[in-house]
């Protein structure tokens, strides 16, 4: 493996429990202020009712499932095996962006890469009951991919290959970009001017978060004009599934364009050593499919770096959703923003360390 692989590769995310965690991301909102509390009216009645009103036979039966950023269930139907709802936040995406989203997904499948696209009802995707919006997809089951095994990662390796691959084919039109602007300064500036940090905090987070966006500038220039392509967007070990026959990729939603090594990054955990040959494996069967711009390497720990920022972000904006505070307590305490400095001065040495 090259030097700069070794350099690039070097944590896994972490939040303020000390847990690893997938990170999720908030999309773009548009329109006017957002209602806080989006589900306050999504009643089991209502969600069977949304179904119903499509054309299916619901059986009563509704199981909630983990999700925070939207709201979905599986639904059993009288008729077939049991579908999953989702019902988008409210204000969040606009009806083209999520059309773009199932477009893709539709795209993939068709091409027998797996993923899970919504169903097709009515010749229509995505679907409107009052004032929420919803699609029904399939069941898919399966476990946590065994990420310590190099088969499977060769084998994750060429999925994302054929998906990077198609995804270089057309742009996003309606979706948006993975960019300093989006994920770090805009994050950055809300958190700062709606008062999350401690007074006595607010200072130092200024500026370890100002440097750190220098870092991540300064990397974006070493690695200069690389590819950007339609990506999964959110590509860590929980939105992936893993049967006897393999892997499927679930929860495009923040399907965006960036850089392709946003879908591989997020598969590597461990020290810098086991990681580095973690992306060996997966870059050894993404190449079956796709050529890998090795440039894209300096953008490893940027791209980490803009995640860290953007999560906090993210759990700030939805705070008054009353599922945040039940599944997040540790959130918004001093420990929790001290960590944050702590984590961003390390994102910083690790930053300069892949400029050198």
């Amino acid at each position: 493996m090259k030097k700069s692989v070794q350099k690039s590769v070097n944590k896994t995310v972490r939040t303020g429990t000390g847990t690893a965690v997938p990170v999720q991301t908030p999309g773009q909102e548009t329109g006017p202020k957002i209602d806080p509390r989006p589900y306050a009216d999504l009643s089991p009645d209502r969600i069977l009712d949304a179904v119903e009103a499509i054309g299916l036979v619901t059986d009563g039966r509704l199981l909630a499932l983990n999700s925070y950023e939207n709201r979905v269930y599986q639904v059993g139907i009288e008729a077939g095996q049991p579908l999953i709802a989702k019902f988008y936040r409210p204000g969040r995406w606009s009806d083209a962006a999520i059309l773009e989203e199932h477009a893709f997904t539709l795209e993939l499948a068709e091409r027998e890469i797996p993923a899970v696209p919504p169903l097709v009802i009515g010749g229509q995707t995505l679907h409107r009951h009052g004032s929420y919006r919803f699609s029904l997809s399939p069941r898919r089951g399966g476990r946590t991919p065994e990420l310590d095994r190099p088969q499977v990662l060769t084998w994750l390796g060429r999925f994302l290959g054929r998906i990077h691959a198609l995804g270089e084919t057309l742009p996003f039109r309606h979706r948006p970009r993975l960019d300093l602007a989006s994920f770090g300064e805009e994050p950055r500036a809300y958190l700062l001017a709606a008062g999350w940090l401690p007074p006595e905090l607010r200072d130092t987070y200024a500026s370890v978060s100002a440097q750190a966006l220098d870092a991540v500038r300064d990397l974006f220039d070493q690695a200069g004009d690389v590819r950007q392509l339609r990506l999964h967007g959110d590509c860590h070990p929980g939105n992936l599934l893993w049967t006897d026959a393999g892997p499927h990729f679930v929860d495009f939603d923040d399907c965006r364009l960036g850089p392709a090594v946003q879908d591989l990054w997020m598969l590597l955990c461990g020290s810098q050593q086991e990681m580095a040959a973690q992306l060996d494996q997966v870059l050894a069967g993404y190449q079956d499919f796709r050529d890998f711009d090795y440039r894209e390497l300096h953008l490893i720990e940027a791209l980490r770096t803009l995640r860290l920022m953007h999560y906090s972000a993210w759990l700030a904006r939805r705070w008054e959703d009353p599922a945040f505070p039940l599944a997040f307590p540790w959130f918004n305490s001093p420990r929790y923003w001290e960590e944050r400095i702590l984590e961003l001065r390390e994102q910083i040495a690790a930053m300069q360390e892949a400029l050198q």
